[in-house]
């Protein structure tokens, strides 16, 4: 049983992780609209590439000859690359996001996904809660990252996650990540059900990380055991819903739980918690 106070616990905890900026930051325009925000060096070091970005008031905007997305994107690029270079970014994925002014409207420009939250654009990730009914208990499957993961290593996450690529969808996103993380094959990671989206925007060491995640729930046999197929999950962890909590409430210590699978987690158990009759029937 989850416990009200527990789920106070966690939420004064996603409270402080999940904090909004507090300085000022330097938005990034595309015509009139913002597409990132920036800290103060980071708007200084892009001002310095007087050939790709402008000041104008206190907004940076792109050089006016830059007007589509094929040439800011090149000049992104370009740009992203020699800051890789200097070190400034997290480890480069050769995957790139869509900057775009709405979720699959077309985009500005695209960029490396390492360099997302130096420019402090929006991103979207699919996270999955691992579920399993055994008779009158829920369970909750746990992973742990590898410890060679750019971002938050070897600490807890959701059974699956990952963002959601340019030019790729929600639902073969989680297709996509439930096999490589996971070893769900695509007929059962296809019943995954949308729950709905948790919001973050947060400043963090690699920049502003502004991400909508697609919630999703997925009820697993009992049988089922997660294999990793592409080895950036060290262990796998299955435990009652009183214990993820437990965890998830969890503010230091080798069984943290990444802030943003903390709030995906938090929103399953108070679902569960308040709305049994979104759990399946037996």
């Amino acid at each position: 049983m989850i416990t009200g106070a527990v789920l106070h616990r966690i939420e004064a905890r996603l409270a402080r992780a999940l904090a909004p900026p507090t300085d000022e930051l330097t938005p990034l325009v595309v015509g009139s609209t913002v597409a990132g925000r920036l800290t103060a060096g980071r708007a200084t070091r892009l001002a310095a590439f007087a050939d790709v970005f402008r000041r104008d008031g206190a907004a940076l905007t792109f050089a006016p000859y830059l007007s589509d997305a094929a040439q800011r994107s090149e000049a992104i690029a370009r740009v992203t690359r020699q800051l890789a270079a200097e070190g400034a970014l997290t480890a480069w994925r050769d995957e790139r996001y869509a900057v775009a002014p709405a979720f699959g409207a077309s985009p500005w420009f695209v960029i490396e996904r390492a360099a997302a939250r130096y420019f402090g654009v929006h991103t979207y990730g699919a996270h999955v809660n691992g579920l399993v009914r055994m008779e009158s208990e829920v369970l909750m499957w746990l992973a742990r990252r590898s410890a060679t993961k750019a971002i938050d290593p070897g600490m807890l996450d959701n059974l699956v996650g990952g963002g959601v690529a340019a030019d790729a969808q929600v639902h073969a996103t989680v297709v996509k990540e439930a096999w490589e993380e996971a070893g769900i094959a695509a007929p059962l990671a296809s019943t995954a059900k949308l729950m709905g989206t948790v919001e973050v925007f947060r400043e963090q060491p690699d920049g502003i990380q502004h991400e909508t995640i697609h919630v999703h729930d997925l009820w697993l046999p009992p049988a089922f055991v997660p294999v990793s197929q592409d080895r950036e999950v060290a262990e796998f962890r299955r435990v009652s819903l009183r214990e993820a909590a437990e965890i998830v409430a969890l503010g230091a210590g080798p069984d943290m739980v990444t802030a943003e699978a903390s709030l995906v987690a938090f929103d399953c158990l108070t679902r569960l918690y308040r709305k049994p009759s979104t759990m399946p029937p037996t």
